[in-house]
């Protein structure tokens, strides 16, 4: 038995259990990480990638409703509401009811939301670069790939 065992032992912790080397702490400090590098390379200090990527769901895919951003930018509902009501405030989107359902609010992309994505793209691009840092082409593809994979369940 090494000391890092017997340590774990003396504290009772499962031998060979390291929390530092699972998954999810890898997975929320790789965010961390890449989320600081947004933060650090964005062309706006307002916009948060949360925002970004309401941004670019609106641009994709067109107006749509709160619910509908949810499932395109895997944002919950609630969070989802506190991002439209500060981007409706910096008038980088507006809201109208739905012509078939006037209970729903139909969130689209403004002009200035347009001019703010297209000088961000540039630095989207320069922050998914940083945020690889140095793996290579085939670990970057490897790592989209797994990522894409471990969420293929969450999907609907």
């Amino acid at each position: 038995m090494d000391e890092a065992e017997e340590s774990e032992r003396a504290e009772g912790s499962e031998p060979g259990y390291i929390f530092s080397e699972q998954v999810g702490f890898l997975l929320r400090r790789a965010y961390q990480r890449h989320l600081a590098i947004f933060q650090a390379n964005s062309c706006d200090d307002q916009l948060t990638s949360v925002q970004f990527s309401t941004l670019c769901a609106l641009r994709d895919a067109g107006p749509q409703s709160q619910g509908e951003l949810v499932k395109a930018t895997g944002v919950d509902q609630a969070t989802i509401r506190g991002i439209i009501e500060r981007l409706k405030a910096r008038s980088l989107i507006t809201l109208s009811k739905d012509s078939d359902d006037g209970r729903k609010v139909i969130v689209s992309l403004t002009s200035d939301g347009s001019d703010l994505l297209e000088k961000m793209i540039p630095h989207a691009r320069e922050i998914t670069e940083q945020t690889f840092g140095a793996l290579n082409p085939a670990e970057r593809t490897a790592l989209l790939f797994t990522l894409q994979r471990m969420l293929e369940d969450t999907q609907s």
